[in-house]
C-alpha cells in the first residue's frame, strides 16, 4: 500500500493500467519546495529531488525510472522508452510493459489516456498553450486506437475560479476549434471577470473535456480538483511563484 502522498486516479482502467499523481507532502525537499518535489528545473537542491524521485519509485514499485520530458508549452509528443534520456516534448505514450509515462505539473493540467483494452497509455502536459496548440490532439492521433476507444482522467490542476486569463487566451482557443459546435462550447468555458474589463475566468477542465468530446473521447473522468486553493495538498505556479512540482504517471504493468 502506497504512502498517503499520492492521488490515484478514479476510473474504469483496465487492471494492468496503473496511475498515480504525487501530492506535495511526504518528501525531502525544504522552503519553497516542501516537501516531495519531482521537478529538477525549479532552483530545488538537486539531491533532494534525486531522493524524492527514488523515494517515488520505491513506493509505488514502478518497474522503471520514469520517462522524464523537457516540458517545453508545445503539441510535441513523443513515444516513451525506459532509459535515461531525457525528451523535449510535452506528452509520453507507450504500448511497452514496464515503461512509466510521466508529467510534471503546478497549475497546468495534466491528462492521463488508455484503451479500454489495457494496451497502450498516455500522459499529457496540457498548459493553455498546449491544449490549444494540439498536445491533446496529437497525442490521441499517436495511439493506435479509436477514440471511442479511449479512457481519460484529468487530474489536478488550477480551477475555474482562479484562473484568470486575457483576451489572447480565449483568441487562442477559438482559432484552434475544430468546428463551430466546439468554438461554443468552448466559449462556455470562459466567465467575463466581474471587476476586470476584457478578462476571464477560464475553466481548463471544460476547455479540455471540450476538447477530447471534439476529438471522439466520450469517457472523460477527474477534474474536480484545484491546485490554487488547496496549498496543503498541491504547488501552485499562480499563488506561490517559486514553488515545486508533482509528477502525474501512467504505466503497464505485465
Amino acid at each position: 500500500m502506497a504512502p498517503d502522498h499520492y492521488l490515484f486516479p478514479d476510473w474504469p482502467a483496465p487492471a494492468r493500467v496503473r496511475a498515480a499523481v504525487t501530492l506535495r507532502g511526504g518528501g525531502h525537499s525544504e522552503g519553497p519546495y516542501q516537501s516531495f518535489n519531482l521537478g529538477n528545473h525549479v532552483g530545488d537542491n538537486e539531491a533532494a529531488v534525486s531522493a524524492n524521485r527514488q523515494q517515488l519509485r520505491q513506493e509505488l514499485q514502478l518497474p522503471s525510472e520514469p520517462q522524464w520530458l523537457e516540458q517545453i508549452h508545445s503539441d510535441k509528443v513523443v513515444e516513451a522508452h525506459a532509459d535515461d534520456v531525457v525528451r523535449t516534448a510535452d506528452a509520453g505514450f507507450t504500448g511497452s510493459q514496464g515503461v512509466v509515462c510521466a508529467v510534471l505539473t503546478a497549475d497546468c493540467l495534466p491528462v492521463l489516456l488508455c484503451d479500454r483494452e489495457g494496451t497502450q497509455v498516455a500522459a499529457v502536459h496540457a498548459g493553455w498553450r498546449g491544449l490549444a496548440g494540439g498536445v491533446v490532439r496529437n497525442t490521441v492521433a499517436a495511439l493506435d486506437s479509436s477514440p471511442e476507444n479511449l479512457l481519460a482522467w484529468l487530474g489536478p490542476a488550477i480551477g475555474p475560479d482562479a484562473f484568470e486569463t486575457g483576451v489572447d487566451v480565449l483568441e487562442a482557443f477559438f482559432e484552434s476549434a475544430q468546428n463551430a459546435e466546439h468554438a461554443e462550447k468552448m466559449a462556455q468555458c470562459f466567465r467575463p471577470h466581474s471587476q476586470k474589463p476584457l478578462h476571464f475566468l477560464a475553466d481548463i477542465y471544460g476547455l479540455a473535456r471540450a476538447e477530447l468530446e471534439s476529438l471522439g473521447v466520450s469517457d472523460v473522468y477527474g477534474g474536480d480538483r484545484c491546485t490554487v486553493s488547496d496549498a496543503e495538498n498541491f504547488y501552485s505556479y499562480r499563488r506561490d511563484k517559486t514553488t515545486g512540482r508533482m509528477a502525474s504517471l501512467i504505466w503497464l504493468e505485465s
